[in-house]
């Protein structure tokens, strides 16, 4: 049986002993045919498998082949043939393809890069919240301040949703998210040397929301367009699932990542990788040439259906949920790292240890989730019902969960840390149930119908963050600054979706 051995050619190519099991590639046993093809060189090596004519492990024989310049593979390609001829020849060859992703389905590689940038995002996000601890104390800072500093990231992250699924629906996902990528990647480099001006801080901060807010839009508009439905869950939380595993790789990091040196190139670097990775896929050509959506840019605004948008009953759910979701999440991912801290008295190192245990369980669970949504969805369910069971569950776990924790009920620090991750985890949930509803309803539309929803569902970030440290200076009670609101929300956010959400496809007509 024929096959083919190829290899990445730089400059030569040597076949050795162990590749061709201990022999050398003699011309009176070999048939041997060379061709470049764009930049591998294919070697094609037809052999005669008489046991007789196996040679000998050492044995040298004249003329055989040692060494090739990739230089002379034309002017070899274009004289092959023959080098020997005996009867009885079989063919024996290796097939080595390189990169190892090469052949796997672009949606595939697709997904994997953008979930990759998702890592990146939440590393970035999610750094702050650690080192504001030790900040608050060498610089004196009160939750009220350290509050208004976690808020300014959601600053230019809720300005940055509109503007980004509506450039994502112009130019394509993928140029957005690379943008998205290098913003926020150099403005998190810029954080160290600002650490102690507080206007350079808060800009920094904002410039990195302002980068990460385009992101969840352009990763819609990519999974809209290139994952059908019975994939979408697994898609979805594949991809937003990265941002769990960048709280964790963040957290993590933060100890490694001190030194302004190692900061500043572990980001560019990073951004470096996802912009290649992402370039690489992009056999999936879901981006306009750059001429046509510049033109388009000029009348897209009002080609948009706003009006039909906000008269829908199943977008207001999403725009309700979004942001009771949100409330919940946001508060939690900036605070709990204090409340361990302060609350549980524990120390820095146990409290960002143990701030990791939410989003590596989240890990586990979005897995689940999204398998069982899919599940659901090719047996036959209506996804109108897969998506409200599976928001509920991620509504009403964490709202459980909180309500046990922010009551007396003398439990210890280690249990109340595992209540928490298992509420938090399990509202992961989210990824197979809102999350995957804009691109249900509108695969056209689907990446402004989440610029809407998580400009709204910035707010809580704005807002509930800073909210939390004033009613924690004022009330020095952690049931009230962050439990209460976020059990509120996520009881009136399930009301409200098992009410009024809905999956089914929907045309949003101008003429509505």
């Amino acid at each position: 049986m024929a096959k083919v051995f190829a290899v990445r050619a730089d400059s030569f190519c040597l076949p050795t002993d162990n590749v061709f099991n201990h022999t050398s590639l003699a011309p009176r046993h070999r048939n041997l045919h060379l061709f470049s093809y764009r930049n591998r060189l294919r070697v094609r090596v037809l052999c005669n498998i008489r046991e007789k004519e196996i040679l000998k492990k050492n044995e040298t024989v004249p003329g055989s082949l040692t060494g090739l310049d990739v230089d002379d593979l034309d002017e070899l390609g274009s004289n092959s043939g023959r080098l020997g001829s005996e009867g009885g020849s079989g063919e024996v060859g290796f097939d080595l393809n390189w990169p190892p992703w090469k052949n796997v389905p672009q949606r595939y590689k697709l997904i994997g890069t953008t979930s990759l940038a998702f890592v990146i995002c939440n590393m970035d996000k999610v750094n702050l919240s650690i080192a504001i601890i030790p900040m608050s104390h060498q610089f004196g800072w009160s939750p009220s301040v350290a509050g208004l500093v976690q808020a300014s990231f959601f600053w230019g992250y809720a300005l940055s949703q509109l503007p980004g699924g509506w450039l994502a629906k112009i130019f394509g996902g993928r140029k957005v998210l690379e943008i998205g990528v290098l913003i926020w990647s150099i403005a998190t480099a810029l954080l160290p040397s600002v650490a102690g001006f507080m206007p350079g801080l808060v800009l920094s901060r904002i410039l990195v929301g302002i980068g990460e807010g385009v992101s969840p839009s352009a990763a819609t508009d990519l999974i809209a367009k290139s994952i059908p439905l019975a994939e979408r869950s697994r898609a979805v939380a594949f991809v937003f699932g990265g941002l769990s595993v960048g709280s964790v790789a963040g957290v993590a990091g933060f100890f490694w990542l001190l030194p302004l040196f190692k900061l500043l190139v572990g980001n560019l670097y990073s951004t470096y990788l996802v912009c290649w990775a992402l370039a690489e896929s992009q056999t999936i050509n879901m981006n306009k040439p750059w001429k046509t959506s510049v033109e388009e840019l000029v009348w897209s605004l009002k080609d948009v259906p706003w009006r039909a948008f906000f008269r829908s009953e199943a977008v207001w759910a999403m725009i309700y949920a979004h942001f009771c979701g949100s409330w919940g999440h946001y508060t939690c991912l900036s605070w709990l790292p204090t409340y361990f801290s302060e609350e549980l008295n524990l120390n820095l190192t146990e409290a960002a240890w143990v701030s990791i245990l939410p989003p590596l369980a989240s890990i586990l669970v979005t897995s689940i989730a999204a398998q069982f949504a899919d599940y659901l969805i090719s047996s036959g369910v209506e996804t109108t019902k897969v998506r409200k069971l599976c928001q509920a569950v991620g509504f009403l776990s964490p709202a459980f969960c909180m309500t046990l924790s922010s009551v007396d009920l003398g439990l210890p620090p280690w249990e109340v840390v595992g209540i928490l991750t298992g509420g938090l985890a399990l509202s992961s949930f989210a990824l197979s149930g809102l999350y995957c509803t804009h691109q249900d309803i509108s695969p056209k539309y689907a990446s402004i119908l989440l610029g809407i929803t998580n400009t709204v569902g910035a707010v809580p970030g704005i807002v509930g963050v800073a909210l939390t440290g004033y009613l924690l200076d004022s009330t020095h009670s952690w049931s009230i600054s962050l439990f209460a609101p976020s059990i509120f929300f996520y009881l009136t956010g399930t009301i409200v979706w098992l009410m009024f959400a809905s999956s089914k496809p929907q045309t949003f007509s101008q003429t509505e």
